[in-house]
């Protein structure tokens, strides 16, 4: 695969990849059969591209799509409460236009935002294999390639996604710490090639686990989201402020 000019180029080929057969399988099985809260509905059933602007100066970097959610829709972090909280959090800080995201064609919009993810395709139990994982690798460093021009800041969300983004980057000619950084919610490392540097901040992941359990809360998602938009050169919303005995 030689590198893309374009991300509309990319993504055209990234959603006929049938790389993985495991993957193809259960994507293609669960668009089959489906939920049945969404028995009526098409699913999309294929690779899910990234969304967000191409010249984005912030990435988020997920895990994969859900089965019901992104694989249904056709959209990063569409249509599952995991994506809930993400987009309301988003919306909250001012980095975009809706506090819901509930199909590809709701009208949604993110501001300086593009999110993506190391595995493009719904994996079974949400558990991509590594080998998985470094078959996706491709598309991942064809889109870091991409957006690299424009790029400031990284949020990761999750173990999984800071090994396979900080590896994605040096395999693009960054120069990333030595011990590899750990992950850490909170943690931020920064990454240079030649002139150019880049923040790589860690969040928990924004699974039903994290958030149903107060792992990870919406203040401590908007706070990494505020430190990641302020180090790109993004405006965001202050957080608001509870009135007395509010």
């Amino acid at each position: 695969m030689g590198a893309y000019r374009t991300m509309a180029a990319l993504d055209s080929d990234l959603i006929d990849c049938r790389a993985c057969p495991r993957l193809v399988e259960w994507r293609e099985q669960v668009a089959r059969e489906k939920r049945a809260a969404f028995a009526d509905q098409t699913y999309w059933g294929r690779p899910v591209p990234g969304f967000g602007p191409v010249d984005a100066r912030v990435l988020i970097l997920g895990l994969a799509p859900a089965a019901h959610g992104a694989n249904r829709t056709g959209r990063m972090f569409t249509g599952d409460q995991s994506g809930d909280v993400l987009f309301r959090t988003l919306h909250d800080v001012g980095l975009a236009s809706r506090p819901t995201a509930v199909s590809a064609d709701d009208g949604m919009q993110l501001f300086g935002v593009r999110m993506t993810a190391p595995v493009h395709c719904a994996p079974p139990q949400n558990k991509p294999t590594i080998a998985e994982r470094d078959c996706c690798a491709r598309w991942l460093d064809a889109e870091l390639a991409l957006l690299a021009p424009t790029l400031r800041s990284v949020v990761v969300l999750g173990a999984f996604g800071w090994q396979a983004g900080l590896r994605a980057f040096g395999d693009l000619g960054w120069i990333v710490e030595r011990p590899k950084p750990k992950f850490g919610h909170g943690a931020r490392t920064v990454i240079h090639r030649d002139e150019a540097e880049l923040a790589v901040f860690g969040s928990y992941h924004v699974s039903q686990h994290n958030t149903f359990t107060g792992r990870l809360t919406p203040a401590m998602l908007a706070d990494v989201l505020r430190a990641a938009a302020a180090h790109a050169g993004l405006p965001t919303k202050p957080p608001r402020r509870r009135g007395v005995g509010g």
